[in-house]
C-alpha cells in the first residue's frame, strides 16, 4: 500500500490527508502543535467564513496576479464543493446578508471536531508535536517536543506548513530556510490582512480607538485601482478591517516606494457636486461640526478625521470641505508586524511548480495553502484557496502515485 506523508495540520494539509485516505493511501499528518487546526479554530470564534458566493469573475479577481494560476484549482474545488463537504460533516452552510458563506452553527469547533474524527475513521494518523525541520537524504526529519529527532520515508509528501502569521497557532515561516537551502525560490514573506500604523494625535486616539469608520471607501494616493469599501476600525496605533486588506497589496508596494497615503472616502454614494450643493444650505448659526452633521449626516469620528487631517482646522468653502470629505487623506508609516497579520503574502514560486503543485525540483513532493505565492482579502477566500490548493496537491499526489 502507497504511504503518504503530510506535514501541517491546517485546512490546506487536513483536506490533501482526507483526499488520500479516501483513495486508499496510508496517510500521517504531522502537526508540531499539541492539536492541528489551531488557526482555524481561532478564526472561527467570530463566525467561521469558509468562502464566499459571489460571482466567479469578481471571485477570481480577489487573488490579484495569482489569479490565473489557482483559476483551475478554484475550478476543481470551488465555494459549492466546500459547502457540500461542510454539509458532508453535519454543518449545512449558508449566505449571509453579505454574500458570505458560513457554517450553519456560526463556529469552527463542531466542523472541526467531526472533520478530525472522519479522518481517524479514514485512517489518517496524526503525529502531535513533530515540528518538520528539514530533509535528511531522501527522508524527512522531525524533532519531538522532548529534542529527539527521527526520519521518515513515504511514496509522497504533501507540505502545508502556512506562512508566518499568527506563529503561535503553529505557522512561523521556518520551512523557509531548508526550503531556499534545496535551491526552490521563495519570495519573501509579508504581513497580509493586517492593520496600518498611522500617527494619530493622542486627541483623536484617546477618544475614537475602536470606533468604526463605517460605509467608507478607501484608495491608496497616486495608485490605480478601484479602492474597497467597507467599515474600517480606528485603533490605537492606526486602522485595520476589511476594507484596508483588501487593497494591503496596494499599500505595500507604496510602502515599497517610500509613501503611502490612504484616502477615505466618508461619502463613498456621493460626488463631490453633490456634497457641496448640500453644503451651500449651511446656516449662519452653524458650528462646523453642527454643519457637517446636519448636511452630510457625518458621525463624530468622520467629522474628528477630517479635523485630524488637517490639523484641527477646516476649510470655509463648501467645495473645499466636499473634496476633503471624498478624500481625507491618512498617512501610513507602516504595517503592523508579521505577527499580527491575519494571513501573509509572499511564498514559494509559482515558477517551481507544476499544474498540480508538485515542486519540479523535488518530485513526488507536493505544497499547498500559504506556503505559495498567493494573497486574498478576508471574506472567505483565504479558507477557500487553502481547501482547493489542499486538493489539488492530494489529486497529484495520487497521479504521480499511479505513475
Amino acid at each position: 500500500m502507497s504511504t503518504a506523508t503530510v506535514v501541517g495540520g491546517g485546512p490546506a494539509g487536513l483536506v490533501a490527508a482526507e483526499v488520500l485516505a479516501r483513495a486508499g493511501v496510508t496517510v500521517t499528518v504531522h502537526d508540531r502543535m499539541p492539536s492541528p487546526a489551531r488557526k482555524l479554530l481561532l478564526a472561527g470564534h467570530g463566525g467561521l467564513n469558509l468562502t464566499h458566493s459571489e460571482d466567479r469573475d469578481a471571485f477570481l479577481a480577489r487573488y490579484g496576479s495569482s489569479a490565473e494560476r489557482l483559476a483551475p484549482m478554484l475550478e476543481a474545488f470551488g465555494p459549492q464543493d466546500l459547502r457540500d463537504w461542510c454539509a458532508g460533516l453535519g454543518e449545512e452552510a449558508f449566505v449571509g446578508s453579505s454574500g458570505r458563506v458560513f457554517p450553519r452553527s456560526f463556529r469552527a469547533t463542531p466542523l472541526v471536531r467531526a472533520w478530525l474524527a472522519r479522518l481517524a475513521d479514514l485512517g489518517v494518523r496524526t503525529e502531535r508535536r513533530s515540528r518538520w525541520t528539514g530533509w535528511a537524504g531522501d527522508g524527512l526529519r522531525f524533532t519531538d517536543v522532548d529534542g529527539r529527532e527521527s526520519v521518515v520515508s513515504g511514496d509522497v509528501t504533501v507540505f502545508a506548513l502556512g506562512g508566518a502569521s499568527w506563529p503561535r497557532l503553529g505557522s512561523d515561516g521556518g520551512w523557509v530556510g531548508p526550503f531556499t537551502e534545496r535551491g526552490v525560490a521563495v519570495t519573501a514573506l509579508r504581513p497580509a490582512n493586517v492593520g496600518l500604523r498611522v500617527g494619530w494625535t493622542d486627541t483623536f486616539a484617546d477618544r475614537f480607538e475602536g470606533t468604526p469608520l463605517k460605509h467608507v471607501a478607501l484608495s491608496v494616493r497616486g495608485r490605480p485601482g478601484p479602492g474597497a469599501r467597507g467599515d474600517a476600525m480606528v485603533t490605537r496605533a492606526g486602522i485595520e478591517g476589511g476594507p484596508v486588506y483588501a487593497i494591503g497589496a496596494t499599500i505595500r508596494d507604496a510602502l515599497d516606494a517610500e509613501e503611502c497615503v490612504l484616502e477615505v472616502d466618508l461619502r463613498p454614494a456621493l460626488t463631490v457636486d453633490q456634497l457641496t450643493e448640500r453644503l451651500q444650505r449651511r446656516r449662519p448659526k452653524d458650528s462646523a461640526s453642527n454643519w457637517l452633521r446636519r448636511t452630510l449626516a457625518l458621525d463624530p469620528v468622520g467629522i474628528a478625521l477630517l479635523r485630524e487631517s488637517r490639523a484641527g482646522a477646516l476649510p470655509a468653502a463648501p467645495g473645499a470641505v466636499a473634496a476633503l470629505v471624498k478624500a481625507v487623506p491618512v498617512t501610513v508609516s507602516a504595517t503592523m508586524p508579521i505577527e499580527k497579520a491575519i494571513s501573509t503574502a509572499g511564498g514559494i514560486a509559482w515558477s517551481e511548480v507544476d499544474d498540480a503543485l508538485m515542486l519540479h525540483r523535488l518530485p513526488g513532493t507536493f505544497v499547498a495553502g500559504e506556503m505559495l505565492d498567493w494573497e486574498a482579502p478576508t471574506g472567505g477566500y483565504l479558507l477557500q484557496a487553502s481547501f482547493s490548493t489542499g486538493v489539488i496537491a492530494a489529486r497529484g499526489a495520487l497521479t504521480w502515485l499511479e505513475r
